[in-house]
């Protein structure tokens, strides 16, 4: 029997919700990795820090999205280990995208591997979780869809990693993070246009937790690592400005702009001046 999907069982609230959870986890992601670009000083940390918010992001808008997703006449219920896996992997697979465009550029191929990488790790994610779901059916995907949300995310990907090269400031990070969630929130519902569900007449108990007892406390975590990452972010000044912790000689002030040049060849000793003045005639010494 096909099922009757709802997606927005509370209407708006999950989706501007989860839509801002992408936004926040994608704003601290670029920053930290816009800052990993500036300097050498600590970059794997700035990195690993930038792909624990995308990837932890990305993980609670899918799950804040999933809070609005119901079947009639079904309840749902959650895998415990396969969800924390979903969440393992976005982070993993946000982090190798995140580290190849750090060290090697946000240009070219490094960039295209990067963007690929990360938007699979988003897709690996989304789908990793929705088979975490436990109910009396099963899904069915329209492979078409399916294939057009993970162009999307690897889309988004690599657009959010170009934009974390280009440092021009905190308010270029926040359009591209924005611009990256709805990216990302397109993808996820892409994915969720491509499923069917198809109920058993019987069928045995389902297995798993329901929402509220397993997403509810899971969603904690996450959003208390956003948040303690937005305390980073917001007390390194340079992430704010978008500029290099150093300063070239010729902008500090009070260096000129040519300094002087030492030679190291050694010059000849210059014969001292005598003073000039009334000369006096030599007389010839007596003998």
């Amino acid at each position: 029997m096909q099922g009757t999907v709802d997606g927005f069982t509370y209407g708006l609230v999950t989706p501007v919700v989860a839509y801002l959870m992408a936004s926040l986890g994608g704003a601290l992601g670029l920053r930290c990795t816009t800052r990993s670009m500036l300097v050498a000083s600590w970059r794997p940390g700035w990195l690993a820090l930038g792909a624990a918010a995308i990837g932890s992001g990305i993980w609670t808008m899918h799950f804040v999205a999933m809070m609005g997703f119901t079947v009639k006449g079904a309840p749902i219920h959650y895998d415990r280990p396969m969800t924390f896996a979903s969440l393992g992997v976005a982070i993993v697979m946000v982090g190798v995208g995140i580290f190849i465009v750090g060290y090697k550029g946000a240009k070219g191929t490094a960039l295209f591997t990067g963007g690929t990488i990360t938007g699979l790790g988003i897709a690996s994610m989304h789908y990793l979780g929705m088979a975490g779901m436990r109910l009396n059916g099963k899904f069915e995907y329209n492979t078409v869809t399916v294939a057009l949300s993970v162009v999307i995310a690897m889309c988004a990907a690599t657009a959010a990693l170009w934009a974390a090269g280009q440092v021009r400031g905190f308010m270029w990070s926040v359009g591209a993070s924005l611009v990256m969630g709805l990216a990302v929130s397109g993808m996820h519902y892409t994915g969720m246009a491509a499923l069917s569900v198809h109920l058993h007449h019987m069928g045995a108990p389902v297995t798993g937790e329901s929402p509220a007892a397993l997403l509810w406390p899971m969603l904690v975590g996450p959003l208390a690592f956003l948040v303690l990452a937005g305390a980073v972010v917001m007390f390194d000044p340079m992430l704010v400005m978008g500029k290099p912790d150093w300063t070239p000689v010729e902008h500090k002030p009070g260096v000129p702009a040519h300094p002087e040049v030492h030679h190291t060849t050694r010059r000849p000793p210059l014969r001292p001046v005598r003073p000039q003045g009334r000369r006096t005639p030599r007389t010839p010494q007596k003998r």
